[in-house]
C-alpha cells in the first residue's frame, strides 16, 4: 500500500474520530438538558424502567443515575454472565446507547407506565382516516437527519422576549452557548493540526514556540501543543495546558499558528521567503527636491494651533 493511500486513510480515520467526539459532546449536552427539564417528574415517579428485554435492561433512578445490565459469554467456561453497572453521567450513557434509542425508550416507558397505547405511526390507514394530504405527510427514511434538524431547531428560542431583562438573559445564554461552540471548533483545529503535523514533528522533535516568564508553549514530537501559563488570578502558580480544550482557554489558534511560523522562520532562516529590502534606492533628484521644499509647505502644516 503506497504512502499516499495511507495518508488518505489516516486523514479519514482522524476526521471520523473528531466527528464522533463532536457528536458525543452535542448528544451529551442534549441529554443533560432533557434530564434537567424532567428531573422533578422522574423524582416524583420514583424512577423509571426504560428497557426490560432480556438480556437488555436500563432504568433511571430518582437521583438521575442509570442502572444498566449487560450479558456476555465467558470464553473459558462458555457460561453466560450478567453484570449490572451504575452509569452516573450522561456522557457515559451516550457512549453505551444510541441517543435516538434512549429518547424512544423514555417515550415508550412513559406511555406504558401511564397505561396509554403505543404512539401512532404514519401508516396509510391512519393518513386516510385522519384525512391528512399526502403532500403534508413525512418519511422516516432518514431518522438521524430528522433528529439533527429537531435538535438544531430546539437550540434557539424564537419567541419574542417578554421584557428587556428577559431579552438580555436569553442573549447572555446565547452568547455563552456560542462561546462554547467556538471553543469546541478551535479545539478541533488544534486536534486536526496535530494529526497533520505528526509526521513532520516526529522528524523535527520538540520545538519551543514561546518561552517567557509567564508562559511556555511547545510543539511536541507527537504533533500536540503543550503549554504552561501563569493565569491572571493572583496566585502566581503555573497551570499546565495538556489538551486542546485547555489551550483554547488561553490561546487563539490563529495566534498560535502564526507564532509557530515565526519561530520556525527564526530558527531556520532559509525556509521563509526573503523579505523586501527595507531601504530602497533613492533618486538623487528626488532628494534635492525634498531638500528644497519649505517645511511649512508639508501636508498638515499651518499657522493655526489645535484646540
Amino acid at each position: 500500500m503506497d504512502t499516499s493511500r495511507n495518508d488518505l486513510l489516516g486523514e479519514l480515520a482522524t476526521d471520523a474520530a473528531l466527528e464522533r467526539a463532536d457528536f458525543l459532546i452535542q448528544a451529551t449536552e442534549q441529554l443533560r438538558k432533557f434530564l434537567a427539564r424532567h428531573e422533578e417528574r422522574i423524582k416524583d415517579l420514583g424512577g423509571l424502567t426504560l428497557i426490560d428485554e432480556d438480556p437488555d435492561y436500563l432504568a433511571i433512578a430518582p437521583d438521575l443515575t442509570f442502572r444498566s445490565r449487560s450479558r456476555y459469554q465467558d470464553e473459558d467456561t462458555g457460561e453466560w454472565i450478567s453484570e449490572t453497572e451504575v452509569v452516573e453521567t450522561a456522557a457515559e450513557l451516550v457512549e453505551l446507547y444510541n441517543p435516538a434509542d434512549l429518547y424512544q425508550a423514555f417515550g415508550e416507558a412513559a406511555r406504558e407506565t401511564a397505561g396509554l397505547s403505543a404512539e401512532p405511526t404514519a401508516t396509510g390507514e391512519l393518513l386516510e382516516t385522519a384525512h391528512i394530504p399526502a403532500a403534508e405527510s413525512f418519511s422516516l427514511e432518514d431518522p438521524y437527519a430528522a433528529a439533527a434538524d429537531s435538535w438544531a431547531a430546539a437550540q434557539i428560542d424564537s419567541t419574542p422576549p417578554t421584557s428587556d431583562e428577559d431579552a438580555a438573559h436569553r442573549l447572555y445564554d446565547l452568547a455563552l452557548s456560542f462561546q462554547d461552540r467556538s471553543q469546541r471548533a478551535e479545539a478541533r483545529l488544534f486536534e486536526q493540526f496535530s494529526a497533520a503535523a505528526e509526521p513532520l514533528t516526529t522528524a523535527l522533535g520538540d520545538f519551543v514556540i514561546v518561552d517567557d516568564d509567564d508562559e511556555r508553549l511547545t510543539l511536541g514530537r507527537g504533533g500536540e501543543f503543550h503549554g504552561e501559563v501563569v493565569p491572571d488570578d493572583g496566585s502566581g502558580e503555573w497551570r499546565t495546558l495538556g489538551s486542546p480544550d485547555d489551550l483554547v482557554e488561553f490561546y487563539d489558534p490563529t495566534d498560535v499558528f502564526g507564532d509557530l511560523a515565526d519561530a520556525l522562520a527564526e530558527a531556520f532562516p532559509g525556509i521563509a521567503p526573503a523579505a523586501d529590502d527595507e531601504t530602497e534606492a533613492v533618486d538623487p533628484a528626488d532628494t534635492e527636491d525634498h531638500e528644497d521644499k519649505d517645511p511649512d509647505d508639508a501636508p498638515g502644516a499651518g499657522s493655526g494651533d489645535r484646540a
